[in-house]
């Protein structure tokens, strides 16, 4: 059942894949659930308009709900007992959710508008606080040479999964993200010969986050 799933960004509801998986049978999860605060109105709000210095212009997000509520407690539930290791994204909107964990990672995002500095995940693993610096601000990006097109208003920079892979996983390693948005994930674990398996509910989100990867996939092929 789950080989049908893996390297692939499946259209669909997470809870209905996670119930079909078995127990322990991913080696981390590394996701970025909806936060329930909103943000896709915000993010919509601005649309095509210049924030601060004026240096960048918002990427524009259609209207949606995806970040109404956060998930049922099931999901995370789900998220546990299939596999073996977590780090969940806005881990500190689902804490009542969660595990207690004393190692959180913290991304600086080195931002000085009016978006928040730092971002918080939560994790499964048992050691020292850990913090990121990868600059994600407006058009200013830590890969200057390489810049990433923003096709989700709460998309992750591949760089930054990229580092957090090479830590807390290994080559030819399982990784799900059940929230896949813009697709980092896959394209991240497809840079560092990761396995994935990503699951996206919103058809459009779905269908962009596929040919991103398809086009990092042609990259990898040319190079």
């Amino acid at each position: 059942m789950i080989d049908q799933y893996i390297n692939k960004i499946i259209n669909a509801d997470c809870l209905d894949i996670l119930k079909q998986l078995p127990d322990k049978c991913v080696d981390l999860v590394l996701t970025d659930p909806p936060y329930g605060i909103g943000y896709d109105k915000k993010a919509t709000r601005y649309n095509g308009t210049f924030q601060g210095n004026g240096l960048a212009r918002r990427g524009v997000y259609k209207e949606c709900d995806w970040d109404k509520k956060t998930p049922d407690k099931e999901v995370f539930d789900e998220i546990l007992r299939i596999s073996k290791t977590q780090i969940i994204f806005g881990g500190n909107y689902f804490a009542n959710m969660l595990p207690n964990s004393k190692h959180w990672i913290v991304w600086d995002k080195q931002t000085n508008g009016d978006w928040a500095d730092c971002e918080l995940a939560w994790t499964s693993f048992g050691k020292p606080v850990k913090k990121y610096e990868y600059l994600w601000n407006g058009m200013l990006q830590e890969n200057m040479k390489e810049k990433e097109i923003r096709i989700h208003p709460t998309q992750k920079p591949v760089g930054l999964f990229m580092k957090i892979l090479q830590d807390y996983s290994k080559e030819n390693d399982l990784v799900l993200d059940c929230f896949s948005g813009s697709g980092t994930t896959a394209v991240a674990c497809h840079k560092l010969k990761r396995r994935f398996i990503c699951i996206e509910k919103d058809p459009e989100y779905w269908k962009a986050s596929c040919e991103r990867l398809e086009q990092a996939q042609r990259q990898q092929t040319l190079f």
